[in-house]
């Protein structure tokens, strides 16, 4: 009998539902990486890279006129992804 009316009562909720770690986050990254890729490889976590990058994308956006910038973006797009489904294969991100 006590179990039946512990089924049927409602769990009270103190916090509301929090979205899964990393889809904010994720999907920000990827908006970052249109607007400035390095600092977007800098979240992902590959500090030593997003550096080279950096010092690799300035006199490409100047000499290039932006014409280069696409690249960068697909690299960055490409890094997010690959540490998300890192982050997936360690049961960190559902």
């Amino acid at each position: 009998m006590q179990q039946m009316k512990a089924a049927g009562r409602k769990k009270l909720r103190l916090h509301p539902p929090v979205a899964p770690h990393g889809s904010y986050m994720g999907r920000m990254n990827y908006i970052l990486a249109i607007l400035l890729p390095p600092l977007s490889i800098l979240l992902t976590g590959r500090v030593i890279l997003a550096i080279v990058v950096f010092l690799i994308w300035i006199p490409a956006l100047i000499f290039s006129g932006g014409l280069t910038h696409p690249m960068f973006i697909l690299l960055a797009w490409f890094l997010i992804f690959h540490a998300r489904e890192d982050r997936r294969e360690r049961g960190d991100l559902s």
